[in-house]
């Protein structure tokens, strides 16, 4: 989030959309994060296991989105070169384009980072909300139930 804000302190004539959409996505994942290790701990903040797993799902999509826009308009080449960072949508406003080139690369690898945390944390929350699925559907019509140990 740092590197994404001072891209766009940096910027002459304001930053890309691209820019302003992955400080977004970055600022959202932090806010949603505080839900999710809140609930993560106890079951009170967890107003149902389906909201956990729908902001997973929305921080994993708006990550991915995220890392696969950036470096298309990066077009990922070499830093140093003053012909394409001057023409770059991502870098050509900027005092140093070499250096925002290169923030803009480090960028684009925490965000794959980001998303693969995400995504197995998408994964483990919908796991959960199967478990308690299961347990809210009770048993099946025409089939018969026996009973537990303590009813016996």
């Amino acid at each position: 989030m740092a590197l994404v804000g001072n891209m766009i302190s940096d910027a002459f004539h304001g930053s890309a959309s691209t820019v302003n959409y992955i400080l977004f996505v970055s600022a959202f994942s932090m806010l949603t994060l505080i839900y999710l290790f809140a609930a993560s701990i106890s079951e009170s903040f967890m107003v149902h296991p389906a909201l956990m797993f729908l902001v997973d799902l929305l921080n994993t999509i708006f990550i991915f989105c995220g890392a696969i826009a950036l470096p298309s308009k990066l077009r990922v080449h070499d830093c140093s070169n003053e012909d394409y960072t001057s023409r770059n949508s991502i870098t050509r406003d900027a005092p140093n384009r070499q250096e925002r080139c290169r923030e803009a690369q480090a960028v684009t690898a925490f965000l794959w980072f980001l998303w693969a945390t995400f995504l197995a944390s998408t994964i483990i929350s919908g796991l959960g909300l199967r478990g308690s699925m299961v347990d809210m559907r009770g048993p099946r019509p025409g089939r018969r139930t026996r009973p537990s140990m303590s009813q016996v």
